[in-house]
């Protein structure tokens, strides 16, 4: 009986994908440091709610200048670009999904898409609450 619980809170947790939701809420909370956690965290809620309704932007932990920083510690050599495995990588250190990609294993990321796909991931993986 007590199974059947665990797994109906599991599957209530998974459908709503709650895991990631308190895993960007903390991620937020840790970068951000607030003196007020929980008015930082109501914001946080409430710019995902306007952002949903086209009326403001979603949280982002990372801008342009972060991304920027993190292609060139990918980019060693200053080749101006990052091959498909160190995007995928890249992806997953953020927490971002990795679905729906269709690069080719030997395809290469300029830094240009490499921000703006992953601005475009980070909407997404708010635009699911």
């Amino acid at each position: 009986m007590a199974a059947a619980g665990e797994q109906r809170g599991r599957e209530y947790l998974e459908r709503h994908r709650i895991p990631e939701l308190l895993h960007s809420l903390g991620a937020l909370l840790l970068y951000h440091r607030p003196e007020r956690p929980r008015e930082f965290l109501i914001q946080v809620l409430e710019s995902v709610k306007a952002g949903k309704l086209g009326e403001g932007k979603y949280p982002c932990l990372m801008d342009d200048s972060n991304l920027t920083a993190m292609f060139e510690m990918m980019d060693v050599a200053g080749q101006g670009y990052i091959t498909s495995a160190q995007y995928k990588e890249a992806l997953k250190t953020l927490g971002l999904s990795t679905e729906g990609l269709h690069s080719e294993d030997d395809a290469t990321i300029t830094l240009d898409t490499f921000k703006e796909e992953a601005n475009k991931k980070m909407l997404e993986s708010w635009a699911i609450y």
